[in-house]
């Protein structure tokens, strides 16, 4: 299966357990890897034969901030969701959420988690 990938996508959102997350914020950042059978694009060089990284991040940067999650893994997967919503041609994605600065007391890169969807 072909793929279109999207590495370092930084939000700033307000998920997070801790109330101070909700409020105040912090960056996130995605890896998206978009799955879909790209062989029409390839031969036709038009993007409406594909699905555009642009309208994925256009599309993940509207609702980033729709609802607040206390955990990435929900926020993880609303993701998924909207990207089957919004992309016929998407048959899979992986997703990764990273949140660089958790509140956490511990010296360390980041923190994150990663899903693996199909469409249903």
């Amino acid at each position: 299966m072909d793929k279109i990938l999207i590495n370092g996508l930084t939000i700033y959102g307000y998920h997070g357990v801790n109330e101070d997350e909700k409020t105040k914020g912090q960056p996130f950042v995605l890896d998206i890897t978009a799955y879909a059978d790209l062989a029409a694009a390839c031969r036709s060089d038009n993007v409406n034969d594909t699905i555009s990284y642009a309208q994925i991040i256009k599309k993940i940067k509207i609702v980033f901030n729709d609802r607040k999650f206390d955990l990435i893994e929900a926020l993880a997967q609303y993701l998924c969701n909207v990207l089957f919503a919004e992309f016929d041609r998407l048959v899979h994605v992986d997703l990764r959420v990273t949140k660089p600065r958790a509140p956490i007391l511990a010296d360390f890169d980041s923190v994150a988690v990663e899903i693996s969807r199909s469409r249903k």
